[in-house]
Formats: structure tokens, sequence, C-alpha cells
């Protein structure tokens, strides 16, 4: 090929497009059928240009505008957020802000950028030399990040400050990031890092405590509503306000969301209106009816007439609306869905009445769901809450969805007039069964033994053979607890304890102390195999087992002497003594599962509900061992008696009635 001749080669168009300039739109032919041939979306055409169009990020932008003032503007930025909230967007802004020149050519770094200057035009088109995008799910490894390193050695070409926007920066590789580290923390003057990810969790701390982070947050929807109806205004849209209200509910805080659903929306419609008269508008708007069938929502009437229909019982015709739904095209598992949002709704209407007056509710929502939740109960629609989230599990996992769906709503419709365990309990409790004399006070579960605080006892000891009982077994024991009649509520002081450096009146509060201590070997021990024959401080005698080391009393002596101050003695003794802490426990659970059962609520919840288990008991007067505290109270005895009995009686242990069990 034969070489031309520089005097030949034509002379450069000096009006045509150079490095920052575009093609002027009225000279150019060529640049007119371009854009008529290429359409952009509106999440291009209407990205914010600067810090005053950013919405629902005020306190991010009241940040960077006072760091921009005070001359204080950080060297990396992490944005993270959802997806289309403004990450790119604002990215790109403070690179504009960085190397923004002014009209004049003579500005500095500012909160709001000319938009005018050669540095912000093509930042905006995108094709800066010297602000660099870069997309880091393609770009994960070292070498990559290597590549940044060598570049941001190297000054500027054109702009002030030379800006690396690395975009889903947590998709980098962990050597990437490390090898990231040393340059991040003290990068050159000229250079600025901006991270933007959509997983913060991903991103290694080292690389976070090096940058100023930034969490974009959803766009609240009525705020997405105000925006979606200016765009439509400015591309001459005709579309109704409950239309709106959908699109920005499907948009989940994602601006980007909601303009491309936007843009779907106005193509479906054919709602342009260049110069219709007022009259003839209305025919050409966007219904709420097409962006729902577009969304694959149900109609929300007919959501409303589901779930009515639902909680009245009417299985016929909930079947009938389903299949009305889909065969409208809804996704059963959407309907679902919708259902669940509904209840939503309805619960916060019951627990906040002013949300009936609020302007984020359609008018459908605000009337008939504010009768609909004066007449439905937080328990039904707690319980309508959970059938219809495991429901939604099942659908997805089902072979027929429909038929899934089907199954719960028809599920949903038999529970709907079922009483609640409230309806139940109260029910049962003021039946002539429960009030006959055949259920004593101590064999029964009354309305009033609910609500009395004082606890009852399922453990007693005999006085005539010092023994315990009320656990299905027998143990001998030191102590003696009279009939429930001769029972003393000893005083909150230490018998025949003068010395004021005793800090335990209990084996059981010797045992707490030793767990608070941090001894968790000792503590184990003492709890699950060692048994109390007699408790005299500073004397106690014990029983252990086998398995138990040998220089356990050393060891618990030792502790005792080191925070008490007194000589503490540990007694070994070959007596059985009582159960072991752990032997307690176990037994009282199984004491309060015998009398749960025997229970006459409990016996009719198993007669209504077969094959209903208990799976456990609750019983809120325990302590942290499982077993009832120990209470130290006077009873209205003679002081003078009692002193005579005080001797004898200073070491019984004592255990309180109770009146009262939560079941679960």
């Amino acid at each position: 090929m034969k070489d031309i001749p520089d005097e030949q080669l034509p002379a450069p168009d000096i009006e045509s497009a150079g490095l920052f300039e575009s093609l002027s739109s009225d000279d150019s032919e060529t640049k007119s059928s371009s854009d008529e041939k290429s359409y952009r979306v509106l999440a291009r055409k209407y990205r914010p240009q600067d810090f005053k169009d950013l919405i629902g990020q005020e306190t991010m932008v009241r940040t960077l505008r006072n760091a921009f003032a005070m001359g204080r503007v950080a060297h990396a930025f992490m944005l993270t957020g959802v997806r289309g909230v403004g990450k790119t967007t604002t990215a790109r802004i403070i690179a504009r802000a960085l190397n923004c020149i002014g009209v004049d050519g003579q500005g500095g770094p500012t909160a709001d950028p000319c938009g005018v200057c050669p540095n912000c035009k093509a930042i905006l088109a995108d094709r800066h030399p010297d602000v660099l995008e870069i997309d880091a799910a393609s770009h994960t490894g070292v070498d990559d990040v290597r590549e940044i390193i060598d570049g941001s050695r190297f000054r500027p070409i054109q702009a002030r400050m030379k800006v690396y926007i690395i975009d889903e920066v947590h998709m980098l590789s962990r050597n990437a990031f490390n090898a990231l580290l040393k340059t991040l923390e003290e990068p050159p003057d000229q250079v600025t890092f901006i991270f933007a990810t959509t997983e913060i969790r991903k991103v290694p701390v080292t690389v976070l405590s090096r940058c100023q982070r930034f969490d974009l947050r959803r766009v609240p929807q009525d705020q997405l509503s105000q925006f979606f109806q200016k765009i439509s205004n400015r591309e001459k849209v005709n579309i109704s306000e409950e239309a709106i209200h959908l699109i920005a509910r499907a948009a989940d805080g994602s601006v980007r969301d909601g303009l491309s659903l936007l843009d779907q929306a106005i193509a479906l419609g054919r709602a342009t209106i260049p110069d219709q008269p007022e009259n003839d508008k209305r025919d050409h708007e966007i219904t709420a009816e097409a962006v729902s069938g577009m969304l694959g929502f149900a109609d929300k009437t007919l959501i409303f007439d589901l779930l009515e229909a639902a909680m009245s019982g009417k299985a016929d015709q909930v079947l009938s609306l389903t299949e009305q739904a889909y065969a409208g095209g809804v996704d059963l598992g959407v309907l679902l869905s919708d259902l669940l949002e509904l209840i939503h709704l309805l619960s916060r209407m019951k627990s906040l009445p002013n949300l009936r007056n609020g302007s984020e509710l359609s008018e459908l929502e605000r009337n008939r769901g504010g009768h609909m939740s004066s007449m439905l109960s937080i328990p039904v629609l707690g319980r309508s809450w959970q059938m219809l989230l495991k429901g939604i599990k099942e659908v997805d996992m089902a072979p027929n969805r429909k038929a899934a769906a089907e199954m719960i709503l028809i599920r949903l419709c038999f529970i709907a007039d079922l009483p609640t365990p409230g309806e139940i309990i109260n029910h049962l409790s003021n039946s002539p069964e429960q009030k006959s004399d055949q259920y004593s006070h101590h064999s029964s579960l009354s309305s009033s033994d609910m609500q009395s605080s004082k606890p009852t006892s399922l453990v007693s000891v005999s006085k005539e053979d010092g023994n315990f009982h009320g656990y299905g077994k027998t143990y001998a024991s030191n102590s003696l607890i009279k009939s429930k009649s001769e029972v003393l509520s000893l005083p909150k002081q230490n018998f025949g304890i003068k010395n004021p450096q005793i800090l335990w009146n209990s084996w059981r509060e010797i045992i707490s102390f030793v767990k608070q201590q941090q001894a968790a070997i000792l503590h184990a021990h003492l709890r699950n195999a060692v048994h109390l024959v007699k408790f005299a401080p500073p004397m106690i005698e014990i029983r252990i087992e086998d398995r138990v080391p040998a220089n356990l009393p050393q060891q618990l002596s030792r502790l005792l002497n080191e925070h008490s101050g007194l000589r503490w003695t540990i007694v070994l003794s070959q007596q059985k003594g009582e159960p072991t802490l752990m032997e307690q426990e176990s037994l009282q659970v199984q004491a309060d599962f015998d009398k749960v059962a025997s229970e006459p609520i409990v016996k009719e919840i198993m007669r209504i509900f077969p094959g209903a288990v208990v799976n456990k008991v609750i019983n809120p007067h325990l302590d942290e061992y499982g077993l009832f505290p120990e209470h130290n109270s006077f009873t209205d005895r003679d002081e003078q008696s009692m002193s005579s009995d005080l001797e004898t009686e200073k070491n019984l242990a004592m255990i309180d009635d109770f009146d009262e069990l939560t079941y679960n």
C-alpha cells in the first residue's frame, strides 16, 4: 500500500468533537438520526448530575458538602447500599467535585460542580483519562491491583486529581485486598479511591478502616412516588397516582429499579400525550390495573376479598378468587406474599390507629383496611401470618405450586374460626367442671392460680422420717420439714452466726459463688457429684462420688478462705445426704411435667388436639439451677415460742409453696 503524502491529507475539522467536547446536535444530521435510533433509558437519562439531584441520602450529602467547604475531603471513600440507590452516581459526582475548575477555569474543589468545564463534561461522558472506573467483578486478581498501584504513582494527565472508582469491590480476592492496603493507607497526594459495594460484610475490616464509609439507605416509598411523578410530568406521561404507588412499592427503595419499571409501564400503556386536549388525556392514562398486571401483582381489591373470605371461613369463595387470580397470570406465591403484606398492614393499623390517616396509604387501604383491622384481633392476625409465612416455603418446595397454595388457603379458612389459646383457657377456667369440688386447690390450675405470684412447691420433706418426697423417689436427709400447716418461714438472717464475714447462707449460694469465680471444673463437680450432708458455717459436711478428684475439699476450702477471711472446714461423710443439684433439677423438671399433665386444662387441650405433646415446661420461679429460690421470711408466730425452736430449726431446708407455673 502506497503512503499518502502529508500535503494530500485532509485538514482536520475544527468544528468536530475533541477530547472533551461533544458534537453540536443542531448542525449534525448524523447525530440527529443516531439519537432517533438510540433511546436512553430513564435510569440513565435522569441520573443525578450533582448532590442536589440525589434523593434519600441527605446525611451523606450534608457530610460531603461540609467536607468540601472545610477542605477536609478524605482520600478514600467506601459507598455501600442496595442496588440502585446511587453508589456509582455519587462516586462520579465526587470525582467531578474534586476536578471541577469552574466556568472561568480558575475554580477549585467544590461541592457544586459547574457541569460546563472540560473536566465536568468528560467525566459525565465517562471518557476522562484521569477518572478510571474499574469493575472489580472482572478485575479480581493481584495483577489488576498492581496496575492500579503502578498507575497511581504518576500525576494526572489533565485533571487536578486522579480518581479510581472501583465498583463491586467485594469481588476482589483476598490477596488483591492485601496488595492494595499500603497504597490505600498512604496514597499519593493526587490520588483518590472511591469504592462501591452491595456486600459490605465481604470487605475486609483492614480496608474499611482506611476509608470514610457512607451507607446509602433505601429511598422511602413516598419520596420515590414524588420523584417518579416528576419524571412522568417531564416525559409528558399520564399515569395514575395509584400506578405510581405500585411502581414505588415494587422498587423496594431502589431508584434505578423504579425507573426501569416506569419505563416498562410507559411502553405498556403507550401513554405519551404530546398535545391532546385535557378531556382526552384520561383516555391515555396508565392505570393501576395495567401496572399491577405488568408486575404480576394481584388486584388490591382481590387481595382484600381473598383475606376477608378466608377470615370468614368461606373456602369456596377463596378457591374461586384464587382461580380468578391464577387465570389472570398472577403467581400464587406472589399472591400469598400479597396476603402477608396485607396482614402486616392490618397489624400495624391495629397497633397504630393514626396510621389510617397516613398519606402513604391508598383510599382502599385506609377505608377497607381500617374496617378489617377493627374486626380482627392481633392473635388471629399473628396466627395467619405464621401460617402464610410457612406456606410460602411450602409453595416453593411443592411440585405443584397451585395445589400447594390452595391447600394453604383452605387451611387458613378452617383455622380462622378457631379460638385463641387465651380464649380456650378462659373458657375452661370458667367451665362448671373447673369449678367443681373434685379439683382441689393443689391439684388444679385455676385462673386465680395463674394470676397468683405465690409459688407452690412440688417438693416436701416429711417430719416423721426426715426424707424428701414429691419427685417420685425418696431421699434421706439430715433436715426435718414439718407438714404444710407447720412449715416455718425462716427470717433473713444468719442463725447463730455472729461473724459478718460469713458471706453464704446455703450450700447453693456457695456453688453459685464458685461459678462466679469462674472455677468451671470445681463448679461442675460440686453441682453434679457432691451431696450435701450438713451445712453449718464455717463447717460443711459432704459426700463426694467416685469420679470427683480427691483434692476437691482442699480446693473448695482454699477458695472460701480467700474470700471470707474465715477458716472453712470441709468434712467428708459416708452418709447419703441430699441429692446433687443436678439430680434435684432433673427431678423438678419431671415433677413439673407430671403436674402439667394432670391439669384439667392441659387434658382438655390434649383432647381437642390429638397427638399434641408438651415439649417444654417453663417455671418462672426457678433459679439458675432449676430449683426454687431459697427464701427466708418470718411467719406470724409468737416471737417467744419461735426463739425456743430457733436452735432446732435453724438448719432446716425450707421450701415455699407455689401456686403458678408457666406452660409452653
